[in-house]
Formats: C-alpha cells, sequence, structure tokens
C-alpha cells in the first residue's frame, strides 16, 4: 500500500499551516512587544520589534527561496562540510569578544543584518549530517568502534559546545533529533537504550553542578514557593493562562505583556496567546503543529522511504518533522508549568532573528523532498 503522487506542486497543506503559524506569530510579536519595544528603543517606539520580526522574516523568505532550489542530494554530499560549518560557528561563539553575551549565555554572533544563534544552525546541520551519516553505515554494535562511535563522538563535541554556551534548551532538542533518525534508521536497541540513559543521568549533573539549573527545576516544581524570586516568571505565565480562561481576553488586551512577564515575545509567547485567545487559542496552535508533523512525518518521510535511493531525504524529513513539533511542545511544556524553563523559542511564532531564519530553511528543505518526491512518483508512474 505505497502511496502515490501524480502532481507535481507543492505539499500546500503543510505550506499554508506553516504560513498561518507566521501571520500568528507576526500579530502576537506585535501585541506581546509593544510595552518592550517602546521602552528597548530608546525612542518610544512601539513596532520596534514588529518591524525587526518583518525584517526577519523578509531574510527568512529569502533564504528559504534559495534552500528549496537547492537539490536534495547536494545536501548530502555536503553533510560532512555543513557539520564542521556549525562545529566552527559553535566554537566561535564562545571566543570572547567574537560572541556577544545576552543575560549570562554566550550564543550570539554579531553580525551586520543581526545577530547570529548557531545554536539554530546546529539543529538543522545535525539533521542534515545524522541522516546522511546513517546512510552508509549499519550502526550495528558489532561495528562499534568504526560505525557508532564516530557519530557519538561528532555528537558528543555539538552537545559539549551547546552546553558550554550555555544553552540547554537547544542541547535538548539536538538530542532528540539525533535520537530519532539514529531510533529511524534502525540503530540497535540497546545502544538507544544507552544514549538515553546517559543523556538522562548526564541532565540530572548539570542541574546540580549548576546553581542557576537548579533553582529552575525547584522553582519548576512550586512555582508559589517563591512566586516572586525563582518562580517568578512561571507564576506569571500561569497567571496568564488562568486569566485566559477558555476564550482569553482580546487580542491586545494582555495584562501580564506590561512588564509582568519577561520573555513575552520570545520564550513566554504562548503565555500571552493563552491569555488573549484562551485555551481554545492554546489548542488551535497545538492542532497546527500536529498538522506540520502529520505532513512532515507521515507523508512526505514515509513517500521518501518508498522510492530507491531516498533513504537521506527521508530520515531527514523525519528529524525536521521531530525538530518542529518537539520543540513546540517543549516551549509550550515550558509555559505552561510542564517542563522546567528552558530558552527555546516557539518555530515561527516566537521573535528571533536566527529562530525564524532556520525554521524557514528547515520548511524549504521538507518542502524540496516532497517536490522531488512527486517528481519521482509522476517519473514512475509513466514507466
Amino acid at each position: 500500500d505505497q502511496p502515490r503522487s501524480n502532481s507535481v506542486n507543492l505539499d500546500t497543506n503543510l505550506l499554508y499551516t506553516a504560513i498561518l503559524l507566521i501571520s500568528i506569530g507576526l500579530m502576537m510579536v506585535y501585541s506581546a512587544s509593544i510595552a518592550y519595544a517602546s521602552k528597548d528603543s530608546g525612542v518610544g517606539n512601539s513596532y520596534f520589534y514588529l518591524i525587526r520580526h518583518i525584517l526577519s522574516l523578509g531574510l527568512g523568505s529569502i533564504a528559504g527561496i534559495g534552500v528549496f532550489s537547492i537539490p536534495t542530494d547536494l545536501w548530502k554530499r555536503n553533510s560532512n562540510l555543513v557539520i564542521i560549518g556549525v562545529i566552527i560557528l559553535l566554537m566561535l561563539v564562545l571566543i570572547p569578544h567574537i560572541g556577544h553575551v545576552v543575560n549570562g549565555s554566550r550564543r550570539w554572533l554579531p553580525l551586520v543584518v543581526f545577530n547570529l544563534q548557531p545554536s539554530e544552525l546546529a539543529k538543522l546541520g545535525t539533521a542534515i549530517y545524522v541522516a546522511n551519516y546513517c546512510c552508509s553505515h549499519s550502526l550495528s554494535l558489532k561495528k562499534f568502534r568504526t560505525d557508532i562511535l564516530p557519530i557519538l563522538t561528532t555528537l558528543g563535541i555539538i552537545w559539549a559546545l551547546l552546553l558550554a554556551e550555555p544553552d540547554m534548551g537547544s542541547t535538548t532538542v539536538v538530542f532528540i533529533i539525533a535520537l530519532t533518525i539514529l531510533f529511524l534508521a534502525d540503530l540497535d536497541i540497546r545502544a538507544i537504550w544507552s544514549i538515553l540513559s546517559f543523556g538522562a543521568i548526564a541532565f540530572i549533573v548539570l542541574v546540580i553542578l549548576a546553581p542557576y539549573r537548579l533553582k529552575r527545576v525547584t522553582g519548576f516544581l512550586d512555582p508559589w514557593q517563591d512566586a516572586l524570586g525563582k518562580g517568578y516568571q512561571l507564576s506569571q505565565s500561569l497567571l496568564a493562562f488562568g486569566h485566559g480562561s477558555w476564550f482569553g481576553v482580546g487580542l491586545g488586551n494582555s495584562i501580564e505583556k506590561l512588564y509582568y512577564l519577561p520573555e513575552a515575545h520570545t520564550d513566554f509567547i504562548m503565555a500571552v496567546i493563552g491569555e488573549e485567545f484562551g485555551s481554545v487559542g492554546i489548542m488551535i496552535i497545538l492542532g497546527l503543529f500536529g498538522l506540520i508533523f502529520y505532513r512532515g512525518f507521515n507523508i512526505i518521510a514515509r513517500e521518501a522511504k518508498y522510492l530507491p535511493d531516498r533513504q537521506f531525504q527521508s530520515l531527514l524529513a523525519y528529524g525536521i518533522s521531530t525538530w518542529f513539533f518537539a520543540q513546540a511542545m517543549v516551549n509550550i511544556g515550558v509555559a505552561l508549568g510542564i517542563l522546567p524553563t528552558k530558552g527555546l523559542t516557539l518555530p515561527f511564532i516566537s521573535f528571533g532573528g536566527s529562530s525564524i531564519l532556520v525554521n524557514c530553511m528547515a520548511l524549504a528543505l521538507l518542502l524540496r523532498i516532497d517536490y522531488e518526491n512527486k517528481l519521482l512518483w509522476k517519473e514512475k508512474s509513466k514507466s
């Protein structure tokens, strides 16, 4: 029961869903950032973050069109160069006077147009590298030293560099992307459990060794115990959801965005959505991300799986789809108090130049895989 496509059109369900999320993001970035923009612009410009977000979307659209025009086989052939480039950027950002420090984290490389966040590129680079690596190696425990150890070493370097920034959120997403692709590429289940166990132990150790991480975890477990201290951000987020109730207080009427909720237009934009549009708005956002995951994971990746010499494209589509969905669930889970606080944006919605740029590139790559799938199915149906 193999899926077939007789058209070479784009996957409009995927494309329009992403456009809808971007449109919601455009509206919510403006709504959530009005108060902060007036202060941060220095001249009382309430459009400050909106204008920057629009510029990021423009740059992301250009980058997306460029990525879509590149055959996916080119990414496959140059996957090693991609991951080397990512590692170099992750190393550069840690060098004093090169990497830009914000809120104690060294995550940005200042460029002429905007600040680049290499950790965002690490997500896409990891997906490309691991997908290609799995195509040319057996991933058998019998060949641990030749097949499994090299990729674990590379991933370990990336995780270590991300943690050095520090960026626990991106480390988690990169871990999920890599593990998903390795699992679907039939890595021995014993190795999967070993990696999961190592990740869990490493997480616990990192939390214990870093006082600020320990505060985040304890604050997440009971934010009301210190609602004006370590639990402040989460308690304000929960108040926003509670104020929004089922149908919200209406667009632009959020109280929490008025200097109460930190990072209202970035990491915690979902709290503002929940306050202004209520539980209904949250469910709509969840449904849209669910649709992107379904189209990418169950349709595009599955179609590529049935075509000859398309294992790389299939695994890459699985990785990108998992990335979008996992990051969205982590972001929403953090805002709802289900998960410890992490610095992760909501894909396609949150303010953030690097996030929007790389999201558009990844979406374009997913659409390109679908486009090539349809071309091949059409050729196959004629033969």
